[in-house]
């Protein structure tokens, strides 16, 4: 086993975008730094908040360079998955040469159905051809998405075979029995996306939450993370993710960042995502959940 790398309260940050359609490096930075220094572990760069998959590579390496740029790369896990095997290995080479604690990597998920020693393979692929930058690899699951889910037995047998390069997964399901059953493999940390499941981390063996809602109030979700049982903690923190999520997820997140620092920049997306309509902002706004 090896010790754990990454714990508690992961935001999994959106990328800004600027009237060219670039990354916004400045604003990227500015809003990590922010939630770093309010209640956040770690961060997840370049996930599906972070639009990951509608930015090209350049792009991509871009954003990625920033981050490690002005930030500790210790707490920073990067998304690096593409279904294009050697842009996976050229992007999870880079991690390890810019100073990323972890990679976050999904399934290749053109070609489907795929056996467990489909993904087998492609992930035996990648490790052996990132062995001399050696980043530790996090499982994407996000069925809803990938059309592909991380079977128990697979990764058992990834963690088996390359014990040193596996830590675990971000489970994006929803469904909590099944990441509680990851989280009993030896070795294997798993982060549910649901920040609400930090009341379950110490019982379900969770080691934290990665998540998009925990970029606008992370403090709640700290407190969660250190009072587990508190039901008044665990009531406030699932109304702001269920309100937020009411709404298209990213925008709304995208929304509430730029209201918080009064920069509606932040609310410029990459297709196909659109910003949210007026009668959306009203719909989160209208709570009374958000401070800022």
């Amino acid at each position: 086993m090896h010790d754990r790398t990454i714990a508690g309260v992961v935001a999994a940050v959106p990328t800004p975008i600027g009237p060219s359609g670039e990354p916004d490096t400045e604003r990227f930075v500015a809003h990590c730094l922010w939630a770093l220094e309010n209640g956040c572990d770690a961060l997840n760069v370049l996930g599906t908040t972070g639009e990951a998959n509608s930015l090209s590579t350049r792009q991509r390496q871009i954003v990625m360079k920033a981050a490690v740029g002005q930030l500790d790369g210790d707490k920073l896990m990067v998304g690096t998955g593409s279904p294009a095997i050697e842009t996976t290995v050229n992007l999870t080479r880079l991690a390890h040469e810019l100073g990323f604690r972890a990679a976050l990597v999904l399934p290749p998920f053109y070609y489907k159905p795929i056996s467990d020693d489909g993904l087998f393979a492609w992930f035996s692929y990648l490790l052996e051809a990132t062995a001399e930058t050696p980043i530790g690899i996090y499982l994407y699951n996000f069925p809803q998405l990938t059309g592909i889910r991380f079977s128990p037995e697979l990764a058992r047998r990834l963690i088996k075979s390359y014990p040193a390069r596996i830590r675990g997964a971000k489970d994006s399901s929803g469904d909590l029995e099944y990441a509680a059953a990851l989280a009993k493999i030896a070795g294997f940390e798993v982060f549910p996306s649901n920040e609400s499941a930090l009341s379950q981390a110490d019982s379900d063996g969770f080691a934290g939450c990665i998540s998009a809602t925990v970029n606008i109030e992370p403090g709640r979700s700290a407190e969660l993370w250190r009072d587990q049982q508190n039901p008044v903690i665990l009531q406030n923190v699932r109304a702001l993710r269920e309100t937020i999520s009411s709404q298209p997820l990213i925008p709304s997140v995208k929304y509430l960042v730029g209201r918080r620092s009064s920069d509606p920049v932040w609310e410029r997306l990459v297709p196909p995502h659109l910003p949210l309509q007026e009668e959306q902002k009203q719909a989160l706004i209208s709570s009374g959940l958000f401070s800022g």
